[in-house]
């Protein structure tokens, strides 16, 4: 990988004016790469390391619609939804930003080599931390708070009660950031952060054209109905399909939303398995895959 290492103070031109008139914020910072593109919209996406099934399809599949319609992710580069939330971007046209808690030159975590090597073509990695800093604990909440100052909005999409993300949220919100989460089960504790956040005021995040609605931003649908279009799905199977969402939701529901006998139902989600657009993630309960 090439190194395009450098340093930024803050005073100087590069310095991003996100972070200047904030407290609290680094004198300096070290960037492998490049910054994220001042005037242009930016969401955080942040949430747990051992993250489900269904937070990582979430996390990709936002992330990869947020690229697709111009706007820059930043995240953490961490296992789980940050990681996730990285490669969906990539997937997409925008460039996305990783915020370490560590020196920009040290992979971390080591599992993420490839993240790390491919962010800095098209975007950048950032840290406050000189080249050679080891990731010590205590140095990732306190890069959160660059997240989310660099961000424009910040989403949660899994999160315990006590969890690290919401060190962010909190972060986002002194800084008069806004924040959004995606709801989950309440029977399942990765959603519990999530789901309080929602009745303390959060935006609702239940789909990436309500984020993107909410942000000002009104290109989504016609991006995405034209993707969908590109399946080429019969009439059939794409009722069915448009059924089936990114939580996952159980048979006997979708016999009702789709209004079809049930061994139809049963029929086409096997053969939108079969298509990879669909997953079975438990006993009768489906799940819609990321369009690739």
């Amino acid at each position: 990988m090439e190194k395009t290492l450098r340093r930024i103070e803050k005073g100087q031109t590069e310095y991003p004016r996100r972070l200047q008139d904030l407290p609290g914020m680094p004198s300096c910072l070290y960037v492998n790469g490049r910054l994220p593109e001042e005037g242009k919209l930016t969401v955080g996406m942040v949430g747990a390391r051992n993250c489900s099934a269904y937070g990582r399809h979430v996390a990709w599949e936002y992330a990869r619609m947020f690229s697709n319609c111009g706007v820059q992710v930043i995240s953490g580069m961490a296992m789980g939804i940050d990681g996730e939330s990285h490669q969906g971007a990539l997937q997409g046209r925008t460039p996305t930003f990783a915020v370490l808690g560590c020196g920009t030159d040290v992979c971390y975590p080591r599992g993420s080599r490839d993240l790390f090597e491919r962010i800095p073509l098209r975007g950048g990695i950032i840290s406050e931390y000189p080249p050679g800093t080891p990731p010590t604990g205590w140095r990732f909440p306190a890069r959160n708070r660059v997240i989310s100052a660099l961000s424009d909005a910040l989403l949660v999409v899994e999160a315990r009660k006590r969890s690290g993300s919401l060190i962010t949220v909190d972060c986002a919100l002194e800084q008069g950031k806004t924040v959004f989460a995606v709801p989950g089960r309440v029977t399942d504790r990765l959603s519990e952060g999530c789901n309080e956040l929602i009745a303390q005021g959060a935006g609702v995040a239940l789909s990436p054209e309500m984020v993107l609605k909410e942000l000002g931003m009104d290109t989504y649908r016609t991006k995405e109905d034209s993707k969908k279009r590109q399946l080429g799905l019969a009439r059939d199977l794409d009722l069915v399909y448009s059924c089936v969402g990114f939580q996952p939701t159980d048979y006997e529901a979708l016999i009702a939303k789709c209004g079809c006998p049930p061994q139809q139902v049963l029929s086409l989600l096997t053969e939108l398995q079969v298509m990879g657009l669909v997953e079975e993630v438990g006993k009768n309960y489906y799940i819609r895959l990321p369009i690739h």
